[in-house]
């Protein structure tokens, strides 16, 4: 196969990120511009101020990612895009900068589905460590603030297919971490905080009734436009998560408990604090929170691993992928491990800067559409719904 250096380009929520990446194998450069302390004031990501902040950030750090790849504009073979899903002024943002250079450069332009780069992110990596086997069939759990997707994935000749066999009837799970840490005044964001409060707790204390997850999901997923969902009848079993019954437990047991005066009295100290370090936050913890905090992650990271694993045993298949924000949760990643190892399955995760959104992965996920020359056309647009199939 050809040799191509692709520079990717992500902008779908609040990371601006541009990559170089040779031939989906071979990460040269990798550049993130986070937009954290723009959004964190306000709990979460604020759409038009995201859109704002891509504009500023695209230019500076595309030219940073070609600059440490050591490449120029005219010596990369193709550009890639995330075209969604995510957010649909984000994604203009990104889009708009990708077809203005292709156009200039005269270089085709790849449109690349943003779960799909999240499950060439753990292939990317793998390649790098001369892993060129795996095993077929793959399960791959996209999990992030965004998105809790189940896919068997199958490689033909140049290409990948992808079928959903689960998802979150409502929050994804890297939502439900960052609005239980906005509710104890934890900050934004708040899984990387509540993964390094919860070993400090104890994970029994507080226990949460499973997810009910009562009726089947009707819709048929199998359309571009979520909104164009239509309702049908299917044997295929599904896994499908739901996580924000355990938000309301959350909220519930703290009214019980009255915990919102210590809460408010921690939201206060904590902003006052540029930076806070884990022993700021420990400082600012009592008992019952560290607790609530450590029960209402071993539940989580429970109901993924358990419903991930009754997948793959259902669909017998040979390799697991788990990738995306949240599939840097180091409880996650340990229960992964040691569950998969006992159903003898081997469990894959991209490393944590590849983890969380990054353009290295949508310029991993391009190079198959770039042999297949399944480039993009100049009127192509966001997706904010987009499927991946």
């Amino acid at each position: 196969m050809p040799d191509a250096y692709i520079l990717g380009i992500e902008s779908s929520c609040d990371e601006t990120a541009a990559a170089v990446v040779r031939s989906s194998e071979q990460l040269i450069s990798n550049v993130v511009a986070s937009q954290i302390a723009t959004h964190q004031p306000f709990g979460g990501v604020v759409p038009e101020l995201a859109s704002r902040e891509h504009l500023r950030a695209i230019v500076p750090v595309v030219r940073q990612a070609l600059a440490e790849a050591n490449q120029t504009y005219d010596s990369v073979d193709a550009i890639a895009v995330t075209q969604g899903p995510g957010l649909a002024g984000a994604l203009l943002v990104g889009i708009s900068y990708a077809k203005a250079l292709a156009f200039a450069l005269d270089k085709p332009l790849l449109a690349v589905n943003h779960l799909e780069g999240h499950i060439h992110a753990v292939l990317l990596e793998e390649r790098q460590k001369g892993n060129h086997e795996l095993q077929f069939p793959v399960l791959a759990l996209v999990v992030s603030g965004g998105h809790t997707h189940l896919y068997l994935a199958a490689q033909k000749s140049e290409g990948w297919t992808y079928e959903n066999i689960g998802h979150t009837r409502d929050d994804a799970a890297g939502e439900a971490f960052d609005k239980v840490a906005k509710l104890l005044g934890l900050g934004y964001p708040g899984g990387p905080i509540i993964d390094r409060l919860a070993p400090h707790g104890d994970p029994s204390a507080v226990k949460f009734p499973p997810a009910q997850i009562k009726h089947r999901d009707r819709r048929d997923h199998r359309g571009k436009d979520p909104s164009e969902y239509k309702e049908v009848e299917t044997d295929q079993p599904r896994f499908d998560f739901s996580y924000s019954g355990i938000k309301t437990a959350v909220l519930r047991y703290v009214e019980v408990h009255e915990m919102q005066a210590s809460i408010e009295i921690r939201r206060k100290a904590l902003a006052k604090i540029p930076k806070p370090k884990l022993e700021d936050y420990l400082a600012n913890c009592d008992r019952r929170t560290l607790d609530l905090v450590a029960s209402f992650q071993r539940t989580i990271v429970e109901d993924l691993v358990g419903k991930t694993l009754a997948a793959a045993r259902a669909c017998d298949v040979a390799s697991l992928f788990v990738t995306g924000g949240v599939a840097a949760n180091n409880e996650l990643r340990a229960t992964f491990e040691r569950q998969g190892a006992q159903d003898g399955v081997p469990v894959y995760f991209p490393s944590r800067p590849l983890s969380t959104d990054n353009a290295a992965m949508i310029a991993a996920a391009a190079y198959p559409k770039f042999l297949a020359k399944d480039f993009a056309a100049m009127d192509f647009s966001a997706e904010a719904g987009l499927v991946l199939r």
